[in-house]
């Protein structure tokens, strides 16, 4: 889709443009725009129902919680129903509070649901490149972080083959429950020795494929650079931020 084939640099541009303007104007218009382009996105890139998150009972338990809690803190504006006055403030903060949370959390969504992994680490070094002016190594901070992205569904799934060999293993019977505390302990530090032996032993693999293919230079190199869907996407966003930011301090909307 036209999402999937823009630049890396520019989506991750996009997200951090998103998430400064809603930390610093979070409010109702700005929510909206950038919930607006996300829902485009979103429609652009196909992306399949499947693929969405579908959150269990807790999570509503919580947030049905979180509202009441803050229904009862009250504040402007205030209804008055059959002659009880009913402050909405606090709902309306907690509203705003979840909205802008979904908005952050779909952009991060759509940023890896589009992103190829191998392409973070180019996009990286190609934005940290004003940087080496101030002798900052940007070029192995992008390698790092793009090896980091790779290889955590790795560690992940070595974690879980590790969890399900220890869990193959017979439990000795303990009769206090001293004891068993004690073996519990001694099972997590098993655990964890294994884990932290099975993560260097990839690093070490990692970084020897790495040497034999050339070096760190060869992951940060990429031809690819923005064309006119980026520039148009970038504009957009900036369009709307700043849309946002006008109607809020012009009506002076919180």
């Amino acid at each position: 889709s036209v999402i999937h084939e823009l630049w890396a640099g520019t989506k991750l541009l996009v997200v951090l443009a998103a998430s400064i303007l809603l930390t610093l104007f979070p409010g109702w218009v700005t929510i909206g725009l950038m919930g607006a382009l996300l829902v485009t996105a979103v429609r652009l890139a196909r992306v399949p129902r499947g693929a969405l998150p579908s959150p269990g009972a807790w999570l509503w338990i919580i947030l049905g919680l979180g509202g009441v809690t803050a229904a009862l803190a009250g504040g402007s504006p205030v209804v008055s129903i059959a002659g009880a006055h009913i402050g909405l403030g606090g709902t309306l903060n907690f509203l705003r509070a979840t909205s802008l949370s979904i908005v952050l959390i779909g952009l991060g969504a759509m940023l890896s649901w589009t992103t190829n992994v191998a392409e973070m680490g180019p996009a990286l070094a190609t934005l940290g490149r004003p940087l080496r002016v101030l002798r900052i190594p940007s070029d192995e901070w992008a390698v790092a972080l793009a090896l980091a992205l790779r290889a955590f569904p790795m560690l992940i799934q070595e974690f879980q083959v590790l969890y399900a060999a220890r869990r193959l293993r017979p439990e000795q019977p303990q009769g206090s429950r001293r004891a068993r505390r004690r073996q519990q302990a001694r099972d997590m530090i098993d655990l964890l020795t294994a884990a932290i032996v099975v993560t260097l032993r990839r690093a070490d693999e990692m970084g020897d494929a790495i040497t034999a293919r050339g070096g760190i230079g060869q992951l940060s190199a990429n031809p690819i650079r923005p064309k006119l869907a980026d520039w148009v996407t970038l504009s957009l966003t900036v369009l709307a931020g700043a849309a946002g930011i006008a109607i809020e301090t012009i009506f002076n909307l919180h």
